[in-house]
């Protein structure tokens, strides 16, 4: 069905148009919808407020890290499913920022020699 000036749809609309002329669709659109460019009626929400700002702490890290380090030395095959152990390549060196710089060079070199011994088996 196509919509042109005749179709029943496009006679409807307009007549009604005529018989309401503050119906029209701009009008009709504020009913529903706040004006983009209109006063924030909400300037709190826009208050300085201080930035939270996240530090993991670094003995959790250490323990989560050490955790799946001690799970990748103990197994014979590798341990988890390919998803997860492109996962954990992925998160283990990102967690390990939070320890010092020595350590967590150590704690990446020593996961990826257990890793690389596992996908050998």
């Amino acid at each position: 069905m196509v919509h042109g000036d005749n179709d029943p749809l496009s006679l409807a609309v307009g007549a009604r148009l005529r018989q309401n002329p503050s119906d029209s669709v701009d009008t009709m659109a504020t009913k529903r919808q706040p004006d983009l460019f209109f006063s924030d009626p909400q300037p709190e929400l826009l208050e300085d407020r201080p930035e939270h700002i996240y530090r993991a702490d670094p003995d959790e890290v250490r323990r989560d890290l050490t955790r799946l380090l001690t799970q990748a030395r103990t197994a014979q095959v590798m341990p988890w499913e390919p998803r997860k152990v492109r996962l954990y390549r992925t998160i283990f060196p990102q967690m390990s920022q939070w320890l010092p710089d020595d350590e967590a060079k150590q704690l990446c070199f020593e996961f990826e020699i257990e890793l690389a011994r596992l996908e050998a088996a």
